[in-house]
């Protein structure tokens, strides 16, 4: 026999519609939530290239940690939109909640710092934010203390949207690539593809963190792609490559509200142009692949051993090799 919960309401459209300007105040507390919580993984989970221990993954009810190891047990934290609380559950069986509600950062660090101290699950994480120019320790930072849970929730929405195409294209790659994970250090979703051949130290320069973060994420020549809620009306996908190879701005890339932003070193496509197109999911999956296609043509990227030829995303197509 079988039981169901039905939790506050889901998800109700493919491509939600969310204003940057109207949520500015929830996103940047949510941001440091996700910092807080990041940062228990970041001190728990073994190291691993690229920094991939660290991220959150997009789940059917919000952001996971996914099974975080303490001693012998697991635990994970998950943000859930639906019911807005973030539950913290032991592989023990015991399990804490912390409402998702309007409250100052200082408050919500309290929280989950006593939630996993009650589960015998102390965690001792750095105590400000990274890649933010105002580094407010957290428990000190009461300015952070918006929450909308509508606003929550359709920023998850667009989370889901994006993952769910990210994940198609990323399946048409057979060298090395990343999981489609939430980094939140800059609150984005993103994708990494990597060509086999290492790069030149990077600069650094992300405020409020090591220079050396940057070296160890990008020690590998690639292209990255991902969402970021910021930069325009909805939001923004971008697509980069590091280091950036000759003719890469200039290459021809899709669909025409595609473009490559100096300023950034990145090219950029509004959500809003793929939320309100005809075929959200395939004007995506195009800025994606031909976005790709600039870093891996100019960079000269072996891609015969590194692309499957999928034209429909059919397993059928896997191991199919696509020409250079």
């Amino acid at each position: 026999m079988t039981s169901t919960h039905r939790g506050g309401a889901g998800l109700t459209v493919d491509w939600p519609s969310l204003l940057v300007d109207e949520w500015t105040a929830t996103r940047d507390t949510l941001h440091m939530w996700t910092q807080i919580v990041g940062k228990v993984r970041l001190v728990q989970a073994p190291m691993t290239a690229h920094w991939w221990q660290v991220p959150l993954y997009v789940t059917p009810r919000g952001l996971s940690t996914s099974a975080i190891p303490h001693g012998g047990r697991l635990f994970d934290l998950e943000f859930d939109f639906v019911d807005h609380q973030l539950q913290i559950r032991s592989s023990n069986g015991g399990e804490r909640q912390v409402a998702l509600e309007p409250k100052p950062v200082a408050t919500f660090h309290h929280e989950v710092m006593t939630a996993l101290a009650e589960l015998d699950l102390e965690v001792p994480i750095f105590g400000r934010p990274v890649e933010v120019e105002r580094a407010i320790p957290f428990a000190d930072d009461v300015e952070h203390a918006s929450y909308d849970p509508d606003h929550a929730q359709r920023f998850w929405g667009q989370l889901v949207a994006a993952h769910r195409v990210i994940s198609r294209f990323r399946s048409r790659f057979l060298g090395k690539v990343s999981p489609v994970h939430f980094f939140w250090g800059a609150m984005d979703l993103a994708c990494t593809r990597f060509s086999g051949r290492t790069a030149p130290p990077h600069p650094g320069g992300a405020p409020n963190c090591g220079d050396w973060v940057m070296v160890e994420a990008y020690s590998h020549e690639l292209s990255s792609c991902g969402f970021w809620p910021g930069g325009s009306e909805e939001g923004t996908f971008y697509s980069y490559a590091y280091p950036e190879p000759p003719g890469y701005a200039e290459h021809p890339v899709s669909p025409e509200a595609a473009a490559y932003d100096a300023n950034l070193g990145e090219f950029v496509l509004p959500y809003t142009a793929v939320r309100t197109s005809d075929d959200p999911d395939e004007t995506l999956l195009d800025f994606l692949q031909t976005t790709y296609q600039a870093a891996a043509e100019n960079g000269r990227w072996n891609r015969g051993d590194l692309e499957i030829q999928a034209p429909h995303d059919s397993p059928s197509a896997a191991g199919r090799k696509a020409p250079s």
